[in-house]
């Protein structure tokens, strides 16, 4: 009995949190979220759920531990050197989300129920203290600041869960489709619009065509930074 106890011990602590959390975040990946589930998560640890129980509760927890070990791993970046402005830091943090959320299919959607469901939970706070520093060292008046880092934080997370969105949809028209496919489709039924209800869209549609997602991306940050401190100047 001591011996069989001893083992036991020994694959409960090999088998450590982490590992179940990667492994989750690859079942997600390959997955979805139907996919994770306790049954294939033993199968690719190849141990027995009593171990996986030891470390994680439910599957509520395991998502939002694959949640927060995502985003933690896209907002590990490097400290900032010399002469990087408060700017170039929430362009990083914003293009690191971005990434994570295009890579990863299943986190936009995650992000969006653990910030509303559980703000005080590990993943909101870790996103608000990467943009709020940056909002900080900009110089935003304390009483703006939650207002600033609110609207970076809801302009990143949308925009990349769009952009995520649209890439899934392009991956749903078939193996042999690809982005430049997909964007001329979405230009030729903009431009198929009724111009008298739809004027400027129709007007915008070639812009459709071969642009840059980054390049877009951070350009929507770039106006919202000029908003900031045009309204909220620096304080003294």
């Amino acid at each position: 009995m001591t011996t069989r106890t001893r083992r036991s011990q020994r694959r409960t602590e090999a088998l450590s949190r982490e590992r179940i959390v990667e492994a989750a975040v690859e079942l997600l990946d390959t997955a979805g979220e139907g996919g994770l589930t306790f049954r294939a998560l033993t199968e690719r640890l190849a141990t027995g759920p009593g171990a996986i129980y030891w470390h994680v509760a439910n599957k509520g927890e395991l998502l939002g531990a694959a949640t927060d070990a995502v985003v933690a791993a896209a907002l590990a970046v490097e400290p900032a050197v010399s002469g990087d402005s408060p700017q170039d830091g929430i362009r990083t943090v914003a293009l690191g989300l971005f990434d994570a959320i295009e890579q990863h299919p299943w986190l936009a959607t995650q992000l969006s129920t653990q910030i509303s469901r559980s703000p005080w939970g590990p993943v909101a706070p870790r996103i608000f203290e990467s943009i709020g520093r940056q909002v900080h060292a900009l110089g935003v008046p304390e009483s703006s600041w939650i207002t600033a880092s609110s609207a970076l934080m809801h302009y990143i997370l949308g925009a990349a869960g769009q952009n995520a969105a649209n890439v899934e949809g392009a991956r749903a028209l078939g193996h042999d489709a690809d982005r430049a496919e997909f964007l001329n489709s979405v230009s030729a039924a903009w431009e198929a619009l009724d111009p008298d209800d739809y004027p400027f869209t129709r007007a915008a549609a070639d812009q459709l065509r071969g642009h840059d997602d980054h390049e877009q991306f951070l350009a929507g940050i770039d106006f919202i930074l000029s908003g900031i401190t045009a309204v909220r100047p620096p304080a003294t």
